[in-house]
């Protein structure tokens, strides 16, 4: 079950008795690695209405019923975590200023509050060590509450793909230029998960091919996956997620997926508009070894009952949204 932002939160950003109803059904129904929603690390990373938090010790205790429960139907579940950088507005920090890796505001309104996205701050470079803490520190609580592992949101446009994605990072210091510098930050920081946590617990998400109003892609792809991939697998890491939200896989997840599977021996999922038919022949064909799977999911929490039985699946609809439990 891929990432999906639901805003259904409870007081505090906590986890709520319907969340955990919701995801329970899902492992009930045989799901066999859940990721969670997006789970913000800090209050100043916040951008989104209503969405879970993963600072404080109240927030991690939320979760221990809900992770209990998918446990208990035999499923695991990895807390992604989250920081938007300037996908946000100060409206959701409580008036903390936005950061990113340049001052450079988002194009477009933000349709969580409808109004343009904030003017981020560019991170100073002494202030990263900062952002890498409150990643750990979320991680921290994660376990505390008994998730199996963690993923770190390294894509769809958020804070560390900001680093990342050359039409966004216009910075001078060793964070930027280069793709060895813009590689940097999520590389330092993924090296501090793989110091404090087995490699089994950590998988990042990226998504270097998107749709954003059209084919969006990193502007020296290939060149920046011929540098990131080889490099994070020597480091240590084991697990990685090629996201490309809703949008066709084979435009975007599957042409990364065949990029990079020499490069990359070790678990690899990806997914998005796949059928049932085609996700076995990208497994069958080893561009990737497990299959996720984002909007089918939300709208039918009986997705694997109906898959083995060849039963027709619901299609996301907005009113489908508005009641997921």
């Amino acid at each position: 079950m891929s990432a999906m932002t639901r805003g259904f939160a409870g007081v505090g950003h906590t986890c709520t008795k319907d969340i955990a109803a919701y995801y329970e059904r899902r492992a009930l129904d045989g799901v066999a690695l859940i990721l969670s929603e997006g789970i913000i690390i800090h209050p100043s990373a916040d951008g989104y209405n209503n969405v879970p938090h993963l600072h404080s010790s109240e927030q991690a205790n939320s979760w221990k019923d809900c992770v209990s429960k998918i446990h208990t139907a035999g499923s695991k579940i990895f807390a992604q975590l989250w920081h938007c950088g300037r996908i946000s507005h100060k409206d959701y920090t409580g008036g903390i200023p936005i950061v990113s890796s340049t001052n450079r505001q988002a194009d477009g309104v933000n349709r969580q509050n409808g109004k343009p996205f904030g003017i981020p701050r560019a991170l100073k470079t002494s202030e990263i060590p900062r952002i890498y803490d409150m990643y750990i520190n979320a991680a921290d609580k994660a376990f505390s509450a008994g998730f199996d592992g963690v993923e770190i949101h390294m894509g769809h446009g958020y804070l560390i793909d900001q680093f990342l994605d050359a039409h966004i990072n216009d910075r001078k210091d060793e964070y930027g230029g280069s793709i060895e510098n813009r590689c940097r930050f999520a590389i330092e920081l993924l090296k501090l998960f793989l110091i404090n946590y087995d490699s089994s617990k950590v998988m990042i998400r990226i998504s270097p091919s998107r749709m954003m109003g059209g084919l969006y892609e990193w502007p020296d792809m290939e060149k920046m996956l011929k540098y990131l991939i080889p490099k994070i697998e020597k480091m240590g890491l084991t697990l990685l997620d090629i996201s490309c939200a809703n949008a066709d896989y084979y435009s975007t997840s599957g042409k990364v997926n065949r990029m990079i599977r020499e490069m990359w021996p070790h678990l690899l999922i990806s997914g998005a508009s796949l059928t049932p038919i085609q996700a076995d022949n990208e497994v069958k064909m080893k561009w990737v070894d497990m299959v996720t799977w984002g909007r089918s999911i939300l709208a039918n929490p009986d997705f694997i009952s109906k898959v083995k039985n060849d039963k027709a699946l619901i299609e996301m609809t907005n009113e489908i949204r508005e009641r997921l439990y």
